[in-house]
């Protein structure tokens, strides 16, 4: 699946629920379904800064692709469960296309609404964090691919 089309699923599975709070409890849920992150990459380092709670996100490439894996502190449920989202839509892909991605789908099950200005202030600092380390690794593999020609 391309980055568009699980974004396009996750916005079919949002139309399922008209409730807000039904919304709110099935970004929870998917965060309890979030495998959890081994204790060695829950560090300083891997923090999301401008989070409301402690959310660690790591990020390694695995082959030409980027992966990433996260976990909050138990009381973030929320928080966990936006990364899930995240995580979903741009682990396992190749780094320019996580950097270069329109994450459209945000606005599409209205997260605005359902998150606080601070929860929102996370998100964007997660997206930030992700995209960051993919243009970073882009750039790496223009460069391997310039010193080879």
């Amino acid at each position: 699946m391309t980055i568009n089309e699980k974004q396009d699923e996750i916005i079919e599975e949002f139309d399922l629920f008209d409730d807000q709070l039904d919304k709110t409890q099935y970004i929870i849920d998917l965060g309890k379904k979030l495998p959890p992150m081994p204790e060695q990459y829950q560090t300083d380092d891997n923090l999301i800064r401008g989070c409301q709670s402690k959310v660690w996100l790591h990020s390694e490439m695995q082959g030409t692709n980027v992966h990433f894996e996260a976990d909050s502190e138990p009381t973030a449920q929320i928080s966990k469960g936006l990364v899930s989202l995240l995580i979903r839509i741009l682990s396992d892909e190749k780094p320019e296309a996580v950097a270069s991605a329109d994450l459209y789908f945000i606005d599409r099950i209205g997260l605005s609404s359902l998150v606080t200005s601070r929860r929102a202030g996370g998100l964007a600092s997660m997206i930030q964090q992700m995209k960051q380390f993919a243009t970073q690794q882009a750039a790496k593999n223009q460069t391997a691919a310039q010193s080879t020609l």
